[in-house]
């Protein structure tokens, strides 16, 4: 299982290129989806939602707004993954929801006072930011391990996003945006600096 997993993480890679030709099975798409789903989120607040974009001229919009990158026109699937905001503010019905699941009976107004004083220490965007990169991070791992190539893009004009997928900038925002597909290009040798370079044991 170690060595499996190593395989995925040492396979994936950011595809600059994709086969415009290539489209993904609805199965393998879910099964990405459901990756980021099952991500871990500080308080189990899942801050995060999933657009599937596949439509070309959607595509090309998107790429329009992202500095005209490649890898979002070429791509068989984008996921935008929005960041909640809205959601977010202690007195919404969303969070007495989901922290009622994660702290049932007593524990919820204890609970929430913790929170609503983590939320007005924190920059609350920021920290969704942070979540909404755990999940993705997952859905591309995914996809590398059955076979899919994926690139994470964060250069975009945020505004144009949200104009382009109609979306109230007071209730989320775009975090990252995954292209998924087949890589049109064969993938060169991985480069990461050395184990010994990055961790050090106190």
């Amino acid at each position: 299982m170690k060595s499996q997993l190593l395989d995925i993480f040492n396979r994936r890679h950011a595809c600059h290129l994709f086969q415009v030709d290539q489209a993904l099975v609805e199965d393998d798409l879910n099964f990405i989806l459901e990756a980021g789903r099952l991500s871990p989120s500080s308080f189990g607040l899942e801050p995060w939602k999933f657009v599937v974009v596949t439509k070309p001229h959607e595509k090309l919009a998107l790429q329009a707004a992202s500095f005209q990158q490649p890898q979002l026109g070429t791509a068989s699937a984008i996921i935008v993954v929005l960041g909640k905001l809205a959601d977010m503010d202690p007195d919404s019905d969303y969070l007495r929801r989901l922290m009622a699941r994660e702290y049932p009976g007593d524990a919820l107004e204890g609970a929430l006072n913790n929170y609503r004083a983590f939320h007005a220490a924190t920059d609350v965007k920021a920290w969704c930011d942070n979540q909404c990169h755990i999940a993705a991070a997952n859905m591309m791992t995914a996809a590398a391990g059955i076979g899919i190539d994926s690139c994470a893009i964060g250069g975009f004009v945020a505004d144009d996003v949200l104009r382009l997928l109609e979306i109230e900038p007071s209730r989320q925002f775009p975090s990252l945006i995954l292209a998924m597909g087949y890589c049109a290009q064969s993938p060169g040798e991985k480069q990461r600096l050395p184990f010994q370079e990055l961790v050090e044991y106190r």
